[in-house]
């Protein structure tokens, strides 16, 4: 039945007119407008589809009470603006500053309107070609050997109208209600049209199905008014500072968990949905049983003919009947409208709400789909920000990276540098990065290393979930060994059932660092890249194969990673012992000397005073160097050649004397040097 549906698919397109992109969006919501921004930098064909009038459809109408629990935070104390990203967690990414959701809003957890306002300028202000009033109802696959995946992608709208692309973003998101099916589940409201108005809740008793932050959303609008609420979830509750995932409860919502434990009448109940049942009496109150209480009886002869829980244990939490219950249960994603041919399946346990995707964030069951946005979270749920807007934007971004190398042959943007700014670098990033930050565990800093360790290539923000086909996904080279850079928490720090707050919860010593719980820097070195079977074979929550050499930067209570000895030291050292080399920078006395000792000179030497490069030296820079006791004070010796006190030419040769190293004239150093 399958094959003839495709085929009668197949047979009806196939006399359309199909309008050509390379490049269709699927939803203009903060990703798909995020993905049409870099299409647009890069001069890609491309259009995004949007259902809508506006962009932003889903922050319409949610969260119903209307306040984000995304932080605006204005003010950080510093004017970098990549490192201020990291605490703006609402803004996309572009060139024009006038796209930062701090000029829209003033609030800390601004209102969900100012999304829809920010959405529709980010949309006009950067001219993105959005098709509005365009519902996207079917897709499918025509095969075609000269495509650049081996097939086109075929879409439908409303009105019958047909669109081909070679490539198929997808940012629909997630936003088909979760509904649990149970005997009576039809009394049931849902959260997409429950009232908002907690006059409407008076002095009414109300049991709330769920356990995420729009169950304690829905609860914190009405805790004034009710008589009490209970809520009933699978699950025991996650509180976002404990598991440190931005999805769990947040503390702006969980005023019901304060009345719980104090003893105010509402409560939490732990218990499989789909083992309930709800009975309505003649007076309109609903009843909580379990569904076997039910086998073999008819609800519709009523109440007194259906055996309740209390009538056999007379103190059954929930005896007390319900004037309403609501449905708080979340999202999932939209896989009607992809044709089999795409094989969009769902994921698998916790991740079934989301379509399976590989780690670079295309489709597992056809070339060219890209999953973007909420929808992609499956690759960190409760992991990491994919989820969110403070995350997607970049994941979006190395998703456009991959296609300009794959479809383009444009590879992923990187810096070379001397490996005399190796440390630097690092630093530079690790204190800054904004998507290194937000993607904790999922996007890395690459640097892979030049011959002979005398320069390296810098890459940005490149999933490590892919990480042993880095060559062929960005077209740089790893011939030489790397250094992986990734932001993580300690192993056994987050999670439901942790004390984030323990006595002596943080570490301040560099020697203990590999101990550091809250978020730090890891550097991970490989003298070849990992390969998929090793990938494969981490050990488990480990983001990445056992490397040759591994490095905490201690964790920093100001998540400032600048200190010379705790952090610059230690971080120095790890990466000279990998590299077997000096990375520390010399003044030109210094080197001078070692040309003379040493048969190999440090880079800094090597690059700096023997190619003529560094400062110009001054009697007041040398001075400095003196008192910091970086060098000796030569300018009260007596030089026999009568040279002045500030001569270059003498303090090199008295330090030379001091080594016993034997001085000869300038000339003989010429000639021997040219013999």
């Amino acid at each position: 039945l399958g094959l003839a549906l495709y085929a009668s698919s197949l047979c009806a397109v196939s006399g359309a007119t199909f309008l050509y992109h390379d490049y269709c969006v699927i939803g203009a919501g903060p990703a798909g407008l995020q993905a049409a921004y870099f299409l647009q930098q890069a001069g890609r064909d491309y259009i995004v589809f949007e259902r809508s009038h506006a962009p932003g459809s889903f922050f319409a109408l949610y969260p119903r009470h209307r306040k984000l629990i995304s932080i605006n935070k204005r003010y950080t104390g510093k004017s970098n603006s990549e490192f201020n990203l990291r605490h703006d967690w609402n803004s996309l990414l572009s060139h024009d500053r006038r796209l930062l959701f701090r000029r829209y809003s003033r609030d800390f957890f601004p209102n969900a309107d100012t999304m829809v306002r920010y959405l529709e300028d980010f949309a006009s202000l950067l001219k993105l070609r959005v098709q509005y009033n365009t519902a996207i109802i079917h897709v499918t696959l025509e095969k075609n050997e000269q495509a650049w995946n081996g097939h086109y992608f075929l879409l439908t709208d409303q009105d019958r109208k047909n669109y081909k692309c070679s490539c198929l973003l997808v940012a629909a998101g997630t936003w088909v209600p979760n509904v649990v099916n149970f005997p009576g589940s039809e009394y049931v409201e849902g959260y997409e049209t429950v009232s908002i108005n907690p006059e409407d809740f008076t002095g009414q008793t109300v049991l709330i199905l769920g356990r995420g932050n729009s169950a304690f959303e829905t609860a914190e609008n009405i805790l004034g008014v009710t008589n009490f609420i209970h809520m009933v979830s699978r699950s025991r509750v996650r509180l976002s500072w404990a598991t440190h995932y931005v999805g769990d409860l947040r503390a702006i919502n969980n005023g019901l968990l304060d009345t719980y434990q104090l003893k105010s009448l509402d409560g939490l109940l732990e218990g499989d949905l789909e083992d309930l049942a709800i009975v309505k009496d003649k007076k309109g109150k609903l009843h909580i049983t379990l569904r076997f209480y039910l086998e073999n009886r008819n609800i519709s002869a009523g109440i007194d003919s259906i055996t309740l829980p209390q009538d056999e244990l007379d103190n059954f939490a929930t005896r007390a009947p319900y004037d309403r219950v609501i449905r708080c249960l979340g999202w999932k994603f939209d896989f009607s409208i992809y044709n089999r041919s795409l094989r969009m399946m769902p994921g698998k346990g916790n991740i079934k709400k989301y379509p399976q995707i590989k780690p670079s964030y295309e489709s597992k069951g056809t070339q060219g789909l890209f999953v973007l946005g909420t929808a992609s979270h499956s690759v960190d749920f409760r992991k990491s920000a994919g989820g969110f807007i403070h995350g997607f934007r970049y994941t979006t971004r190395a998703v456009h990276r991959l296609l300009e190398n794959r479809h383009h042959g444009v590879p992923w943007p990187s810096t070379v540098y001397p490996i005399t700014q190796l440390t630097n670098s690092i630093i530079k990033r690790v204190n800054e990065a904004s998507g290194l930050y937000q993607m904790f565990s999922v996007l890395a800093d690459i640097i892979l290393l030049r011959d002979n360790a005398t320069a390296f290539e810098y890459l940005e923000e490149y999933p490590i979930g892919v990480l042993a086909e880095l060559e062929m996904q960005t077209g740089r080279k790893a011939c030489n060994g790397l250094f992986v850079i990734i932001m993580e928490y300690g192993r056994n720090f987050s999670g439901a059932d942790k004390d984030v707050f323990y006595y002596n919860r943080a570490v301040g010593e560099a020697q203990h660092a590999w101990q550091s719980n809250f978020l730090h820097p890891v550097i991970y070195y490989y003298k070849h890249l990992p390969t998929e079977r090793e990938m494969r074979l981490r050990p488990p929550d480990w983001p990445l194969p056992l490397p040759n050499a591994i490095h905490h930067i201690v964790e920093d209570f100001l998540t400032d990673w600048t200190a010379p000895n705790a952090h610059i030291l230690p971080l120095r050292r790890f990466l000279e012992n990998c590299l077997s080399t000096d990375l520390r920078n010399f003044f030109a006395e210094s080197c001078f000397l070692f040309a003379f000792t040493h048969q190999k000179l440090p880079p800094s030497c090597q690059q700096g005073y023997i190619g003529m490069q560094g400062l110009v030296g001054s009697q007041e820079l040398r001075q400095h160097a003196v008192q910091a006791g970086l060098l000796q004070d030569y300018t009260h010796t007596d030089f026999s050649a009568g040279r002045p006190p500030d001569s270059h030419d003498g303090s090199q040769q008295q330090l030379m004397r001091d080594h016993g190293i034997p001085v000869r004239p300038l000339q003989h150093l010429v000639n021997a040097k040219d013999e």
